[in-house]
């Protein structure tokens, strides 16, 4: 029996049937589409089995399921290896086309590659989007055509770029939606694919503070960050929608969203980030990296409140606020002279919105190893900043219930701390 003529949207960082420029394209082909999520064996097995991630990424994906059940289609969950995955599909299927929206980090640019071969030797044409950004790869260059390693004058061409064509365009697939291929796949449990459900959830998204955002967003206690991160992770937000909401209602929070992109370009420009230095004058730091002064940073227990309650907050929830999380960074790389690949690896275990490019800049922004990074002079004083940002200490009691019974000593003197710090890197700086 021939085999159907089919085509096949893959969803990845996109979990999301809104708005989603790949997908829109896929269902004005001439064949059927069927929509597929790959769990890909390569990823899921370094990562713990109930990692909280992969629970919101198998409830985003039931939504996304239900929504496709009502339209008399259904999702396809495949688990494996992905070119296995792949090979399997060319065998039962007649695919036609794949469509896909483009992945910037370095796997997945070496996986999708293999894949779009994989595909063309099986005459299978392959269509690659940008979704995730408004400008990506090489789209915002200095006039030399070379990728821009400061933040400001990143932003200014963006937004120079942005307004000319502002508001960018969004993309109905609903209207398209009939030509999902009927279909009723089995949607496996969490326990099929080999996780377990994890008491950490990702939060709703709350757009209704950001009037205010630019006086609130550095008190931690005021909890009136949009705990968008993680939704724009893994794509169950659409960027276009939210930019061109953002540029009516607040320049402070676009520019964090511009900051997002700045990082993507920097790890597609300069891949070598991951896990070195941006500027190599910094390889030369003689870091201590202290085994047990490690653990002390990642259990909470450094006697500097702020850093604590970052941290314990990481370790419950998956969250932790933007200034703790300055703060914490800070701690880590100039009081305690651990290198930022430690704290930047702990992160990755622990953020639900961990996102390659933005941990790796941020972590390489607070060790001032990295592009357009605070000066290596400059070290965060822990308590200083709690006065400055949670005054009443309301933030820090929510994470250390202890506090009011005597608080621990610091494990190090922040004078002594910050004198060695730049010490160090003056004399670990490269000429």
């Amino acid at each position: 029996m021939d085999k159907q003529a089919v085509a096949f949207f893959w969803f990845r960082r996109d979990l999301r049937l809104e708005d989603n420029v790949g997908l829109f394209q896929a269902l004005q082909s001439p064949y059927p589409v069927i929509p597929l999520f790959i769990f890909d064996d390569t990823i899921l097995d370094s990562l713990p089995k109930n990692d909280a991630r992969v629970g919101f990424i198998h409830e985003s994906l039931s939504k996304i399921n239900n929504q496709l059940k009502e339209l008399g289609s259904s999702l396809l969950i495949k688990k494996g290896i992905t070119a296995a995955v792949w090979q399997s599909l060319i065998q039962e299927y007649d695919i036609k086309e794949v469509f896909l929206n483009k992945d910037y980090e370095p796997y997945a640019i070496k996986r999708d590659l293999a894949i779009c071969d994989l595909l063309q030797a099986n005459n299978t044409v392959t269509n690659c989007y940008k979704d995730q950004v408004i400008f990506e790869e090489k789209e915002i260059t200095k006039t030399d055509g070379l990728p821009y390693t400061v933040y400001t004058p990143y932003k200014n061409k963006w937004l120079e770029k942005y307004r000319i064509n502002a508001p960018i365009t969004e993309f109905d697939c609903s209207v398209y939606f009939s030509n999902f291929y009927k279909s009723n796949f089995d949607f496996p449990t969490l326990e099929q694919i080999g996780f377990t459900a994890s008491p950490i959830k990702v939060k709703p998204h709350n757009l209704t503070q950001i009037s205010s955002y630019q006086q609130t967003r550095d008190f931690p206690a005021l909890d009136t960050t949009s705990y968008l991160s993680p939704h724009l992770r893994f794509g169950t937000v659409s960027i276009r929608k939210l930019v061109n909401w953002a540029a009516r209602k607040n320049d402070v929070f676009l520019s964090e969203l511009i900051w997002r992109e700045f990082f993507m370009q920097i790890l597609y420009s300069f891949p070598k980030v991951i896990d070195h230095n941006f500027k190599s004058a910094y390889d030369g730091i003689q870091w201590r990296n202290n085994e047990a002064d490690f653990k002390r940073w990642c259990t909470g227990t450094t006697g500097y409140p702020m850093v604590d309650a970052g941290m314990r907050q990481l370790n419950e929830t998956g969250y932790m606020h933007n200034r703790v999380r300055m703060v914490v960074a800070s701690f880590l790389c100039k009081h305690l002279l651990i290198q930022w690949q430690w704290g930047e690896a702990y992160f990755a275990e622990k953020l639900l919105d961990y996102d390659l490019s933005a941990n790796v800049g941020n972590w390489q922004w607070a060790a001032g190893t990295g592009c357009d990074a605070a000066p290596y002079f400059r070290v965060f004083n822990p308590e200083i900043q709690l006065k400055k940002f949670d005054e009443k200490g309301i933030y820090i009691r929510k994470w250390i219930p202890e506090f009011d019974l005597g608080y621990g000593q610091p494990m190090v003197d922040h004078a002594m701390a910050r004198d060695r710090a730049i010490a160090t890197y003056k004399a670990g700086i490269l000429k």
